[in-house]
């Protein structure tokens, strides 16, 4: 029986080739909205993961002052910048560290021949590199009396190497930052820009005592990035770090840290939670246009009843059950919307691909809402599609045979 109903909704399709297209369109944008949405969504939150996991692999970073959230205040705390002794006592005294890189940073203008670039110059050692997951594409890192000595020496980026060198190689160059110059010898592997738009190659890296004589006549450190061994829980290493420093600071228990604490992996968490809950929000309003499809076949299936009541009438005459007329139309409705869910299923995939494509973003297959998306527009053509078929089903078969 039930495949009768099947072999009868497929000639009824045949039949009215143009009107069925037209009639599971709203399903095929649907489905295809639901699933380039969301899994536009999933690429995009990898996308800004990847991006954001290139600043540094479980990092944390220490900043002086108060963290701000909303308009700063007048009663927000003045920032005491960091020194060394806070560094060699978080290395002594924290456990569970992999590498601590001071930093402090400098706007500097670097000449080589008749070229010139404004860019930032960092001051800081070779754990910056371990903490920030830099490859070197030519050249080493700073060997340890370049550092304690702060010599004239400067590791670049690539964006730094494409406005001063074009496309030769930096290495054992000299270039000029304001009054003094340093020699290149290191070259850093692009990373291209992170999820904020800031090109993570345009830096040039020098000895942080070079940085700190030369350029800002201070000995203070403006930052500390801190890289937890993996398997470490960095909110242990968090709270022993505020314990420290607190001390260290001579902050009283009643009173607010100078200082800040942000770890990566909760600016990852955060904005990974953002944007999941746009992509689901984007596809809860992508999913009204299944239901505006549903509606569109209940209207073509009522319509279908009533060109169709004669010969339902003849088929309820010669001995047909209810339940068979309930079934033939009900079929012919799940498999209008099941065709719309297949169509939509390949154009959503098409459109998320050539969007991924476009934007270089990842394409993130996901197979659940496929399978969702499918399931639903099939329920559709159920839910949408009784009605209907009850009418047919209920008709009185004499009303039936008179009707013209």
């Amino acid at each position: 029986m039930l495949w009768n109903a099947f072999l009868l909704a497929a000639r009824e399709i045949r039949r009215n080739v143009l009107r069925s297209i037209l009639t599971i369109l709203g399903i095929v944008i649907g489905v295809a909205s639901v699933i380039a949405m969301v899994m536009l969504g999933d690429s995009t939150t990898a996308k800004v993961t990847s991006g954001i996991s290139k600043l540094g692999s479980n990092m944390l970073t220490i900043l002086p002052g108060q963290e701000r959230r909303g308009p700063p205040t007048s009663g927000q705390t003045k920032k005491q910048p960091f020194d060394m002794d806070d560094v060699q006592a978080i290395q002594r005294e924290i456990s569970g560290i992999k590498a601590v890189a001071p930093m402090s940073t400098a706007s500097v203008t670097a000449v080589y021949g008749n070229e010139n670039y404004s860019t930032t110059a960092y001051g800081t050692n070779n754990d910056y590199f371990i903490v920030k997951d830099w490859v070197f594409t030519e050249g080493e890192v700073f060997n340890s009396s370049e550092l304690n000595a702060g010599k004239s020496v400067c590791i670049i980026g690539e964006s730094v190497r494409k406005e001063l060198f074009g496309s030769s190689s930096p290495i054992g160059e000299k270039i000029r930052l304001g009054a003094f110059s340093c020699i290149v010898k290191g070259l850093l592997a692009s990373k291209g820009n992170s999820s904020f738009g800031m090109d993570q190659d345009d830096l040039i890296v020098v000895p942080l005592k070079m940085l700190q004589r030369r350029l800002t006549g201070s000995q203070d450190i403006s930052n500390i990035n801190i890289s937890v061994k993996d398997g470490i829980s960095s909110d242990s290493v968090t709270n022993s770090l505020r314990l420290l420093l607190r001390e260290r600071r001579n902050i009283k228990e009643n009173e607010e840290e100078n200082f800040y604490i942000r770890d990566m992996k909760d600016i990852i968490e955060t904005l990974s939670s953002t944007t999941g809950m746009l992509t689901m929000l984007l596809g809860a309003v992508a999913a009204i246009s299944l239901v505006v499809g549903g509606i569109g076949i209940m209207n073509i299936m009522l319509v279908s009843v009533t060109e169709r009541t004669r010969e339902i009438g003849i088929r309820l005459a010669i001995g047909a059950f209810e339940r068979e007329v309930l079934l033939q139309f009900l079929v012919e409705s799940v498999v209008l919307s099941a065709l719309g869910g297949i169509v939509g299923i390949i154009l959503g995939l098409l459109i998320t691909f050539g969007v991924t494509t476009l934007f270089e973003l990842p394409f993130i297959f996901n197979e659940g809402i496929v399978v969702i998306a499918f399931v639903f527009s099939t329920l559709i053509g159920i839910i949408f599609g009784y009605f209907p078929a009850k009418k047919a089903a209920n008709l009185n078969p004499i009303d039936a045979l008179r009707h013209e």
